[in-house]
């Protein structure tokens, strides 16, 4: 997995799967792409315009919390954000990122603001605040999380491989 580089989004606390994806916006989930462009509308009005495909989503504790949405995870991964990085992400949403190969960085985001740059190298484990000049440790992730990361999360590489074939 090479190092992804992007602009920080700022997040707080407790950002729902209802911030993620309105439910107002419910019969969007059969048109994600269009639902895409309406990503994280909630939390940030502007944050779907005014992001590029592999800026970072950056939040505290317990981001994705609430109903088990699978489209949340699906319209962030389809809006080109080159991964989620919070404090700690709610169970069920870490589940559906994934099966769906949306990249999760587990770590502490108090360092980082709006607007910063970073640079995210998973195999060796930095989080590097490009702006700032520091370096924030994260957990590599094990190359069995890096392989069905690149075949587009467990779905995918189920299709592709058969059941079971992990490594």
């Amino acid at each position: 997995m090479e190092i992804k580089k992007g602009k920080a989004f700022k997040f707080g606390d407790d950002i729902s799967t209802d911030h993620i994806a309105p439910g107002r916006l419910f019969h969007l989930r059969s048109d994600l792409q269009e639902f895409s462009k309406h990503v994280l509308e909630d939390a940030d009005p502007e944050f779907a315009s005014k992001h590029n495909v592999g800026d970072f989503v950056v939040a505290g504790n317990n981001f994705g919390l609430g109903s088990s949405r699978e489209h949340a995870p699906q319209i962030i991964k389809i809006s080109g954000v080159g991964a989620v990085i919070a404090k700690s992400f709610a169970r069920i949403f870490y589940r559906n990122a994934t099966n769906i190969g949306l990249l999760l960085i587990e770590c502490d985001t108090d360092q980082i603001d709006a607007g910063d740059d970073l640079e995210l190298d998973v195999k060796n484990g930095i989080l590097k605040d490009v702006t700032k000049n520091i370096e924030i440790k994260i957990m590599p992730l094990p190359d069995v999380m890096i392989k069905l990361l690149n075949d587009g999360g467990l779905i995918e590489h189920l299709k592709k491989n058969g059941d079971f074939a992990i490594v």
